[in-house]
């Protein structure tokens, strides 16, 4: 009796171990299923990342990771994300300025090489107007690049041009920008009527002259009316400035392509006019670095174009 029920003990004991030895072989496999497939979850984006990285290092630009995961690699890949759309966007870029910037040069680069290959086979003789082209030519490729300087200047340099920044008075530095038009702006226009209010704020003295500068000479180029109106007064914290007057057509519908880097109307390449269509470009990028906005109201002819600087603390 006692040794069946020993027996029936021992029995139990290796059936029991039997079973712990099977739980656990099955714990174990399915903690290491769970951990396998956890694992893979974490490393496919990682993954992915990875690859998009070797990508954009070939000079391509895949699509958007989709960020599965949250948490640290779900952020991972949103920042990924941000980091690509961030350089495809310079990419391109990069590459307009360049396609813009040859378009602009090959016009004066091939009337210079014309005319020096016509000097050298004696095709043509020197004289001081064909030096005065030449030199007209040469000092155009100098205003693009110029300008293009000056541009790739406030675009880069916004987070440091606040250090710059000093008080000043806005209706001062347009009022000396007009004085310094005056003879342009009599010979254009029948009337100017000119109002302006009192403004202080912080800003970059020669930056802003440079953007009352390029506007004021846009107008000058562009304009087909007599009149010409230059008004500025304060809303709430802010300054509105406007120059409103009637020019070249413009559609509604692109007003926003003017302030393009080298955008200029269909009218301005069967004459002459001052710049390479970077001005209202640069304006636009000063008028930013100071915290404000530059924009254009038209029906097609009537233009008003307007400016609106913030405050200053001291204001």
């Amino acid at each position: 009796m006692v040794n069946a029920k020993e027996m029936e003990g021992q029995e139990f004991v290796r059936t029991l171990g039997r079973f712990l030895i099977a739980a656990s072989i099955i714990a174990f496999l399915f903690a290491g299923l769970v951990h396998y497939l956890s694992v893979r979850r974490i490393l496919r984006p990682i993954q992915s990342i990875s690859e998009a990285a070797v990508e954009i290092n070939a000079g391509q630009f895949p699509d958007k990771i989709t960020p599965r995961p949250s948490g640290e690699v779900g952020q991972l890949v949103s920042n990924f994300n941000t980091m690509a759309e961030s350089l495809k966007s310079a990419q391109q870029q990069r590459d307009t300025m360049l396609r813009d910037i040859s378009h602009e040069l090959r016009t004066p680069l091939t009337n210079i090489n014309g005319y020096l290959e016509a000097l050298q086979g004696r095709v043509i003789q020197g004289n001081p107007e064909l030096f005065g082209s030449l030199l007209e030519e040469s000092l155009r490729i100098t205003r693009i690049v110029e300008l293009i300087t000056e541009l790739d200047r406030w675009e880069r340099g916004n987070v440091f041009l606040e250090k710059s920044f000093e008080p000043v008075r806005l209706d001062e530095i347009l009022s000396e920008t007009i004085s310094a038009f005056k003879l342009k702006l009599d010979a254009r226009f029948h009337e100017v009527h000119i109002h302006l209010a009192p403004f202080a704020m912080d800003g970059h003295r020669d930056g802003l002259k440079q953007v009352f500068t390029n506007m004021l000479q846009n107008i000058v180029d562009y304009d087909t009316g007599h009149l010409l109106e230059i008004e500025s007064e304060r809303v709430q914290n802010r300054c509105m400035i406007r120059f409103i007057h009637q020019g070249e057509f413009i559609d509604p519908g692109e007003k926003e392509l003017i302030f393009q880097r080298f955008y200029r109307l269909e009218s301005s390449r069967t004459k002459k006019a001052e710049g390479a269509g970077l001005g209202l470009s640069i304006s636009r990028k000063i008028a930013e670095a100071h915290g404000g906005e530059i924009g254009l109201e038209t029906d097609g002819t009537h233009h008003t174009f307007w400016i609106a600087f913030p405050a200053g603390k001291r204001d």
